[in-house]
């Protein structure tokens, strides 16, 4: 019966009597056996009556209890995957992400937020210095997940063409699947070892990339898309709530410290309303998941919405969107790898990621 409220709330979003139980859903019981089992419910904690002459609503405990143990997701039409599969088939440009985002937000009727992992904890491909000008270099990262990024680095002393191609010959061997972090540190820890020319090679290879490291943005990426759908679901709240719901979404560092623990999760999560209070600053709804492949988790994808969400319907989308990241993620990685050993990374003139943060003149 707890079921068939929720399911029912979900569909409608009308308090659900006694008479809709029996006619809709053909419980074989009599009227005041529902309304006692309802009354049992509410006094449990599971439905709410918004009137004394209405019907019962859910409760946070009964939508918990619901995703838990009674859910029974439904599997995406074909139109459905087809959409996810064909953006992550076809998708090349840097504002995938975003794209992505668009996507999900469109399918789940509802705002879709996504996270990027850190630069410093994504894994290398290649990495190249470009002098610009006296005293400066660019350096032109390229991820495993097919993104690049340029960062300007200024120098105390120019450095030759020579002295570049033999550290950047150092660099081919050691870079693949390291972090800049994970680089710095193995570079760092190989000084001792070898011939002096060989420690004044790393010596500069890890000042250059402790400089590309202070220059990079230790924040998540995030995209939030399709605010305006969140705000139709939210039709009916006072504007004091409507505020706090923007300034929540606006405040994106709380988002993003939740977001950042589903990232490390193996799964589908839900956090319901009064669950991301705390958190948030808003009792939000988020279902998300991690993408990307293994232990090296690319970032998270969710949706937000009110607590009366279609759960059957957009966990499993979460998860196929996610999964369907992941395995874009892979491929790119691949693409990556085989152009790399083909040649150099494209100039930072064409490639896409980061803009730089002047123009060198």
């Amino acid at each position: 019966m707890l079921y068939a409220v929720v399911s029912e709330f979900i569909a409608t979003g009308q308090p659900v009597s006694s008479r809709t139980l029996s006619r809709k859903y053909g419980f074989d019981f009599s009227a005041a056996t529902i309304r006692n089992v309802m009354a049992d419910l509410e006094d449990g904690g599971y439905l709410a009556q918004p009137h004394t002459s209405a019907g019962r609503i859910p409760t946070e405990s009964a939508f918990r209890l619901f995703i838990d143990a009674l859910m029974r997701v439904r599997q995406l039409t074909r139109e459905e995957a087809g959409r996810i599969h064909d953006l992550f088939g076809e998708r090349k440009g840097p504002d995938w992400l975003r794209e992505a985002g668009r996507v999900l937000s469109e399918l789940a009727g509802t705002a879709a937020v996504l996270v990027r992992s850190r630069a410093e904890t994504r894994t290398l491909l290649k990495m190249q210095f470009i002098p610009t000008r006296p005293g400066e270099l660019l350096s032109v990262i390229v991820f495993s997940d097919g993104t690049v990024e340029n960062r300007f680095i200024e120098l105390e002393a120019t450095l030759g063409n020579d002295e570049l191609s033999r550290l950047h010959n150092l660099l081919d061997d050691v870079v693949s699947g390291r972090t800049l972090s994970q680089l710095r540190d193995d570079l760092a820890a190989e000084l001792t070892q070898g011939r002096d020319e060989l420690r004044q090679l790393q010596s500069l290879g890890v000042s250059l990339i402790r400089a590309a490291l202070a220059g990079a943005d230790r924040r998540l990426d995030i995209v939030i898309e399709g605010r305006s759908k969140l705000l139709d679901r939210a039709e009916g709240e006072d504007t004091g709530r409507l505020r706090e719901l923007l300034a929540a979404l606006e405040s994106r560092e709380h988002l993003i410290e939740l977001l950042d623990r589903i990232m490390h999760s193996q799964r589908v999560q839900v956090f319901l309303g009064e669950e991301t209070r705390d958190t948030v600053g808003y009792p939000l709804s988020i279902v998300a998941a991690p993408w990307g492949p293994g232990d090296n988790p690319g970032g998270a994808i969710g949706v937000i919405g009110p607590t009366r969400m279609d759960y059957p319907f957009v966990v499993p989308l979460v998860g196929a969107t996610a999964e369907a990241m992941s395995d874009a993620l892979l491929r790119k990685r691949g693409a990556a790898a085989d152009e790399a050993a083909e040649g150099d990374p494209e100039t930072p003139s064409s490639v896409g990621g980061s803009a730089p943060d002047h123009d060198p003149g």
